[in-house]
C-alpha cells in the first residue's frame, strides 16, 4: 500500500471511530425530541466524548497507523483535536445552562445526582488537562511531572464523563445501547492499559546498557547504548526513539531523541543530546553500565522513504545535525554515490559538532559541505549570517527542484529555510522536517 493510500485508510478509521457512538445512538428507539437546542447540545456532547475517547489511540504510538503521517504530526493533531473536543463538550454544557438550566440541577454535589456532578468534574478536568498542555512552559510545569498528571487526569476525566452519560441515560436507555457504549468505553480503557502496562512490560524485557557518554562541543553529549541480552534495534536513518534512563519504563519518564549513529549497526546505537532542559542536563552525569529502555523506532524523517531521489539536501542548525548525521553515516556505510549537500548553521566555529567527522565523510561521499556561521572569526572565508534564499540559491545544486530536502534545527531557522526553498521553486512535497519541541 502506498503512503497516500495508507493515509486515506487511517483517516477513514479515525472518522469511523469518532462517528460510531453517534450512529449507534441514533439506531433503534430514541427519546422524543425536546427542541432544537436540547437535541443539538446532546449531539455536541456525544461528538466531543467520542473525540476524547479516540485521543487515547492517537498517543498509543501504533507504528503502522502513524507511518503515513509521522508521529509528530499525529501528536500535533492530538493536541488540536483535544481543543475542538473540549469546545464541543463546553458548548454542550453552555447550551443547556442557557436553554434549560433546571436540567443541570444544583451546583452543590450533595444536592444533585452523582452523575451530574461527574459531568461537571469531567468538564473541569478536561479543561485543566488542555490548559496545562498548551501552556506547560509558561506555567513552568516540569515535563515528566506534566506527562504523569496529564495521563492520570485525562483518564479520570474520561471515566467521569462516561459515568455522566450512563447515569443520565439519554439516548442510551436501551439495554443493547448501554452494552455497546460500555464496550466502547472498555476498549479505550484497555488501550490505556496497553500503553501504560503492556508496552512498558515489553520494554523491560529488552533493556539497554550505557557504554559511553562522550562530550561534544557546545554542551552537547553523545550517549552510546548496547543491547543487554537481545539482538538490538533496527531503525531507518533519521528516525527517533523514546529514551528512559535511571528509572522503570512504568514511571512515564521518557524523552524523544533522534538516533545519530549509523543504521547499519543495530548492536550499538547513539543519541546526540544538547543540554536544554531538566532531563537533558543530567546526561553528562550518566555512567557506563547504567540501564536504559527504548521505545521505537518512530518517524518518517528518513532518506529511506525516498529510494528513487536523484540526490539529497540537508539543512541543519546546531544539534539538529543529529538525525542528519545518522543519514550521512548510514549513506557512507552503504556506499552511497548520489550527490549530497549539507548546509550546516551554527553561531561560532567552536560550536560546530562533528566537524572533523564531516570532513572525513566528504572523502567517502559525494558531499558538498557548507558551513554557515552567525559569528564567524575574522579569518573566516566561508558563509556567514543566516540561511536564507540568497545563500541557498548560491550553494544548492542546479537540479535542486528534483532533490529531497531534510531540515532539522531551531524553528526560526527551519521556517526561514522553508520560505527560501519555496521561493526557489522547490516543491513542498520534497521538503521534510519534524515538529517536536519536547525537552
Amino acid at each position: 500500500m502506498t503512503p497516500l493510500a495508507a493515509a486515506v485508510v487511517w483517516v477513514g478509521v479515525y472518522l469511523l471511530l469518532v462517528a460510531a457512538p453517534l450512529l449507534v445512538l441514533l439506531v433503534g428507539p430514541v427519546p422524543p425530541g425536546a427542541g432544537f437546542w436540547w437535541d443539538f447540545s446532546m449531539a455536541l456532547g456525544f461528538a466531543g466524548m467520542a473525540m476524547m475517547g479516540v485521543q487515547f489511540a492517537l498517543t498509543a504510538r501504533f507504528r503502522r497507523a502513524s507511518a503515513p503521517f509521522g508521529i509528530d504530526i499525529i501528536y500535533y493533531f492530538h493536541r488540536y483535536v483535544a481543543v475542538i473536543a473540549l469546545a464541543l463538550v463546553l458548548a454542550h454544557y453552555l447550551i443547556i445552562r442557557i436553554d434549560n438550566p433546571q436540567a443541570l440541577g444544583a451546583l452543590n454535589p450533595l444536592e444533585t445526582p452523582w452523575f451530574m456532578s461527574a459531568g461537571r468534574a469531567a468538564l473541569l478536568l478536561f479543561t485543566v488537562v488542555i490548559v496545562t498542555s498548551l501552556w506547560r512552559k509558561p506555567l513552568r510545569i516540569e515535563y515528566d511531572r506534566w506527562r504523569l498528571w496529564h495521563a492520570l487526569l485525562a483518564t479520570v476525566a474520561f471515566l467521569a464523563a462516561v459515568g455522566h452519560i450512563e447515569g443520565v441515560g439519554y439516548y442510551t436507555a436501551a439495554p443493547w445501547k448501554r452494552v455497546l457504549w460500555t464496550v466502547y468505553t472498555l476498549f479505550w480503557v484497555l488501550l490505556l492499559v496497553y500503553v501504560r502496562l503492556a508496552k512498558p512490560w515489553a520494554m523491560r524485557r529488552r533493556p539497554w546498557r550505557v557504554t559511553e557518554v562522550r562530550a561534544e562541543r557546545d554542551n552537547i553529549w553523545t550517549l552510546a547504548l548496547a543491547p543487554d541480552g537481545h539482538a538490538g534495534l533496527s531503525f531507518a536513518p533519521g528516525q527517533f526513539a523514546w529514551l528512559t534512563l535511571r528509572t522503570s519504563p512504568y514511571h512515564v519518564k521518557e524523552h524523544p531523541f533522534s538516533f545519530s549513529s549509523s543504521a547499519t549497526n543495530t548492536s550499538l546505537i547513539e543519541f546526540t543530546i544538547k543540554e536544554l532542559g531538566d532531563f537533558t542536563r543530567t546526561i553528562r552525569t550518566v555512567q557506563p553500565g547504567e540501564i536504559a529502555y527504548l521505545d521505537g523506532p518512530y518517524g518518517v524523517f528518513s532518506v529511506d522513504r525516498h529510494p528513487r531521489a536523484p540526490g539529497f539536501v540537508f539543512v541543519a542548525g546546531g544539534v539538529g545535525i543529529a538525525p542528519i548525521m545518522s543519514m550521512l553515516r548510514t549513506a557512507a556505510d552503504r556506499g552511497e554515490r548520489r550527490p549530497l549537500t549539507l548546509v550546516y548553521a551554527n553561531n561560532r566555529w567552536e560550536d560546530v559538532i562533528f566537524r572533523e567527522e564531516l570532513e572525513q565523510l566528504r572523502e567517502r561521499l559525494d558531499l558538498e559541505l557548507v558551513h554557515v556561521l552567525a559569528e564567524p572569526p575574522p579569518e573566516w572565508r566561508g558563509e556567514r549570517g543566516y540561511i536564507d534564499e540568497t545563500l541557498l540559491a548560491r550553494r544548492l545544486p542546479p537540479e535542486r527542484r528534483l532533490f529531497e530536502y531534510f531540515l532539522c534545527g531551531p524553528r526560526p531557522m527551519t521556517e526561514r529555510a522553508q520560505r527560501a526553498l519555496r521561493a526557489l521553486g522547490v516543491p513542498l512535497r520534497r521538503v521534510h522536517f519534524e515538529l517536536f519541541e519536547m525537552v
